[in-house]
């Protein structure tokens, strides 16, 4: 069946039909412990840089698994075909972690030594924080492959990381929940308002990195 035979309307049921089916239960499992993986290893460096660093850089971390009906949706906004294959090739963000660091310096440091970890691919980046969107939306976003180990075999999986201070992080969610708010008055002038508290916060985040940075230099 092809995605393209369907209207968005009956996503959900697709979606419901595909939560019986053993292999799309299999996989949603494959891409639970990819997740659980990298939440693990982030929380390992977490507790690392505290001795080496002398600071936990990591304020929170959250997991998501993309539900099957955003997974549905997402085939028929790119027109992929409805299969596994499909979906394991075409959607990359099924594993979600969010790392959320106080200052920008730790989003960076975290995202190096992730990646120097041996089992650890790098499909692609993005960095937001360099190169904000139009929006003003910040984050540094990562698709890695890890390995998942089975009873018979080794898959590499696909989870994608974003990490973010605090400051990114508050903003962005107030801008996620303008963005799928309907019939919202003066969408526009809000965006915009949105837009200059980006560039405040960017501000603030620097500021403070900085105030750390001399702290910490005058620390015996």
């Amino acid at each position: 069946m092809n995605i393209t035979d369907i209207n968005i309307e009956q996503a959900e049921g697709i979606a419901k039909m595909l939560l019986q089916e053993h292999e799309f239960r299999t996989m949603m499992c494959y891409y639970r412990s990819a997740m659980m993986e990298i939440e693990t290893k982030f929380k390992v460096l977490n507790e690392s840089l505290n001795v080496t660093h002398d600071r936990n850089p990591i304020e929170t971390i959250k997991c998501r698994l993309k539900d099957p009906k955003s997974i549905i949706e997402k085939l028929w906004r790119k027109n992929y075909p409805l299969t596994l294959d499909a979906i394991e090739k075409h959607i990359r963000d099924i594993a979600g972690i969010r790392v959320i660091c106080a200052f920008p310096e730790d989003v960076y440091l975290l995202a190096e030594f992730l990646l120097k970890q041996d089992d650890i691919q790098l499909v692609r980046v993005k960095d937001y924080i360099k190169n904000p969107k139009n929006s003003g939306y910040r984050s540094l976003h990562l698709i890695v492959k890890v390995p998942i180990f089975l009873a018979n075999e080794k898959r590499m999986m696909n989870v994608e990381i974003q990490l973010r201070t605090i400051a990114m992080d508050f903003w962005a969610s107030l801008e996620h929940k303008m963005k799928y708010k309907k019939d919202l008055e003066d969408a526009e002038e809000i965006a915009e308002q949105l837009k200059a508290c980006a560039e405040e916060i960017s501000r603030l985040d620097i500021a403070m990195q900085s105030i750390r940075n001399r702290i910490d230099k005058k620390d015996p």
